[in-house]
């Protein structure tokens, strides 16, 4: 089997990325990243996730983007609630964790040049997504570009690429694809503000794309809500 590097947050996204990576023959190993977000839910949904899908080899990378904050996920500001969808398509959300998936993809990439692999996956997606500019087709080309010219192992000749299978689709979409490809949804987490408990809240932006992808899915969600 051909290796990949996946990254592996726990939601339905990143899930369906990994699941669609081993159905299409790859043996994966997954990355996660306890990066100091609000909370540990989503780590442990990454983690129960890997087991689930029998990853060959699943790490949690632990770095601290509190040090420079300037998001509600790594900084004490409140995270948008309630929020209609042309605010969310509006402008770049307070959600935003600066330059967060460039550090992904630099972590996933550093581990992809020593295993050696040369196919890394990551879900991001531009249709129904909060406006995060590292989810674009053209960031995903640009980073590619970089791994090529600024690796040893790009220099001398082995070709990273990287995958990217859900980017034009919708959340529906990608919702029918996690079931198409055996993806436990309710071990998935998506929420930005789960209550003490995990649950989620049923009104952050991840929340609200969440449920509108399984309404236009003509799916229930499995996962439970504080409210909707």
């Amino acid at each position: 089997m051909k290796p990949a590097v996946v990254l592996l947050s726990g939601g339905i996204d990143s899930t369906t990325t990994l699941a669609i990576a081993i159905a299409e023959g790859y043996e994966t190993c997954a990355l996660s990243f306890d990066y100091g977000q609000r909370h540990q839910i989503e780590t442990k949904a990454a983690q129960r996730v890997a087991k689930s899908l029998g990853v060959k080899d699943h790490r949690m990378a632990k770095i601290d983007l509190r040090v420079f904050g300037g998001s509600a996920l790594t900084d004490d500001v409140a995270v948008p609630k309630q929020r209609s969808e042309t605010e969310i398509a509006h402008r770049i959300p307070v959600t935003y964790v600066p330059a967060r998936n460039t550090i992904f993809l630099a972590y996933a990439l550093a581990w992809a040049e020593v295993i050696p692999v040369n196919d890394i996956f990551l879900g991001v997606n531009a249709i129904d997504y909060s406006g995060y500019p590292d989810c674009r087709p053209e960031f995903i080309e640009a980073f590619e570009n970089l791994a090529n010219v600024g690796t040893k192992a790009g220099v001398e000749g082995r070709r990273f690429q990287i995958h990217t299978p859900l980017i034009k689709l919708s959340k529906a979409e990608i919702i029918r694809k996690a079931v198409d490809v055996g993806v436990d949804l309710s071990l998935t987490h998506s929420c930005y503000d789960p209550s003490p408990e995990g649950l989620a809240c049923g009104q952050c932006d991840s929340c609200l794309l969440r449920l509108k992808g399984f309404s236009e899915a003509g799916m229930t969600d499995p996962i439970r809500y504080a409210t909707k």
